[in-house]
């Protein structure tokens, strides 16, 4: 595999650029984000995760194993849920605390409430890197599913719904008494993992090319994961509203139209 380009390096950039720019809200907004807007934010994530999951990954995954028929679901199916137990595990092994939630998960850790914060946003942001990583390792590989345009649509998604993402980590570590400066970078660091999860993901595919509907499928059942595991919960917290539900279906709506009209 070879081919790393600008186009494909600023590719893998791109969604933790969108991180960034989210946590900068904090140095021009002076007050935590109301309620419903963070469940709209988070709902509009779901949205654009779920979407990606489907028309990014899992479609691509079977369309490379069309070669077995009937039996093409098998490599999605198994790599689908390989992504969800790798993410259970994580969870159960990364202490983390959810938005509006009072008790932490993972094992017991002295941590500070605002690490935990952090550490629940880098654990969500995981997958969205893998992702990016797997698409682009397949645009590399010479796959006919994958095109530039679409390794451009994923990454351009992932980077929309970073944006509110960066703005809901970086302010409530503000109001958790944080400077801004120090809100800024946490929600920065929160981020990086996405592009070192894209760069170890193409090079694993680079190793292992077979394997890339199941890689496809893996980071899909870790991006769905994330989103009923956390995000489906944040969006529903509190009093009811629909505003969460409106967000995720634009979100979707949004993403898959990205997925289609550039790949």
């Amino acid at each position: 595999m070879s081919g790393w380009t600008a186009d494909v390096i600023s590719g893998l950039l791109i969604p933790f650029a969108g991180t960034a720019a989210g946590s900068a809200c904090v140095f021009f907004m002076k007050k935590n984000l109301k309620q419903n807007v963070q469940r709209a934010l988070t709902g509009f994530a779901g949205g654009v995760m779920v979407a990606a999951s489907i028309w990014s990954l899992l479609i691509p995954a079977m369309q490379q194993a069309e070669g077995m028929g009937k039996w093409a679901f098998l490599p999605a199916a198994g790599g689908f849920w390989i992504g969800i137990l790798f993410l259970l595990l994580l969870d159960k092994v990364i202490p983390h605390l959810h938005m509006f939630a009072e008790k932490a998960e993972g094992p017991k850790t002295r941590l500070a409430r605002t690490s935990m914060m952090v550490l629940a946003v880098t654990l969500h942001n995981i997958p969205e890197g893998m992702a990016v990583g797997v698409v682009y390792a397949g645009m590399l590989s010479g796959s006919a599913e994958i095109t530039a345009g679409g390794a451009l649509a994923l990454a351009l998604g992932i980077a929309i719904q970073n944006f509110p993402e960066g703005a809901i980590i970086s302010m409530p570590l503000r109001a958790e008494g944080k400077s801004k400066g120090k809100a800024f970078l946490d929600g920065v660091l929160s981020g990086a993992v996405e592009p070192i999860g894209a760069v170890l993901t193409i090079l694993a595919a680079s190793l292992i090319v077979p394997a890339m509907p199941y890689l496809l499928s893996f980071a899909a059942g870790a991006m769905i994961y994330v989103v009923v595991e956390e995000l489906i919960p944040e969006m529903s917290a509190g009093e009811h509203s629909n505003i969460g539900v409106l967000m995720f279906s634009f979100g979707f709506t949004l993403m898959m139209a990205l997925d289609v009209a550039l790949g």
